[in-house]
């Protein structure tokens, strides 16, 4: 069974997912990451999503080199932007350094700039897809190894990043936990974006009947790894409500609990649900 918000806390709210170029300079990023973050804000955030790797170009020739620890130089960014523009920031994610391992991770900040949830990375990206793309995030990167979730005043929130959208396990243990969006800082590429970028999330908002939101870093040819783009905010219905194009840019999406819950009443699989014949079980930590 899925768990329900209690009935005070508030059923729309406002989420802006920031679709960032990423260069080689780091304070580029971090400072077109806040100008943007701000700009989201503005416009009446509550929510707002940066990408994967935002802080770096994305490739196994540069996580050690960008690595920080946390807290570090862009986690401080990060929640001095959370707090500065009252707002839940889910900083996309960084390549983080501890205890002689290097990590894909994800830092949540609160409106008050307190880190709310750290979450690495649990499914490394390792794909060989012949003549097109091969890349192994485990040559240099360690997973994680725990689910990630927190508390606004408007719903729970699942924490993924990139590879772990294509795990229909993790989102729906997050769904049965009660988040009702799930969020996923991704750089999928020329080749897995076209094909699957926009039918995972829809797989993962339809299967759960929850929101499903992606922060992709902008496309840029010129870069080693080169980004999809197109940042979405799907919907329960698996409708893309929200979509970037390739450039950088900033998209918005209500995020709409009483919709939800219609399509949930309309559709019931969440007690329909044949637990007797199968099941996903939940982890104990």
């Amino acid at each position: 069974m899925y768990l329900e918000p209690p009935p005070c806390w508030s059923k729309l709210f406002s989420l802006a997912v920031v679709q960032l170029r990423v260069s080689k300079i780091k304070a580029d990023n971090l400072g077109r990451a806040q100008k943007l973050v701000k700009e989201a804000a503005g416009q009446g955030a509550k929510v707002v999503v940066l990408p994967e790797c935002f802080n770096s170009p994305y490739g196994t020739g540069f996580f050690a080199e960008y690595a920080e620890k946390i807290p570090g130089e862009s986690t401080r960014v990060l929640s001095e932007a959370a707090r500065d523009c009252g707002v839940y920031l889910v900083g996309g994610s960084i390549p983080e350094k501890d205890g002689g391992k290097l990590y894909n991770t994800c830092s949540v900040f609160g409106p008050d700039g307190k880190l709310l949830v750290k979450h690495r990375k649990i499914h490394l990206f390792d794909i060989d897809v012949p003549g097109k793309i091969r890349f192994q995030e485990s040559e240099t990167l360690s997973p994680g190894n725990r689910l990630s979730m927190f508390e606004t005043p408007f719903c729970k929130v699942g924490v993924g990043i990139c590879y772990d959208i294509r795990f229909a396990e993790l989102a729906h243990i997050y769904a049965k936990k009660g988040c009702q969006l799930l969020v996923y800082p991704g750089a999928f590429n020329m080749t897995t974006g076209p094909a699957h970028w926009e039918l995972l999330q829809r797989g993962r908002a339809v299967d759960n009947q929850v929101y499903v939101a992606t922060a992709s870093p902008a496309r840029d040819e010129s870069a080693s790894y080169v980004a999809w783009g197109h940042s979405s905010v799907v919907n329960p219905w698996g409708e893309v409500i929200s979509k970037a194009g390739p450039e950088e840019s900033v998209v918005y999406a209500d995020i709409d609990l009483q919709y939800l819950a219609d399509v949930r009443q309309q559709i019931p699989i969440t007690t329909q649900r044949r637990n007797d014949l199968y099941s996903v079980n939940k982890p104990k930590t």
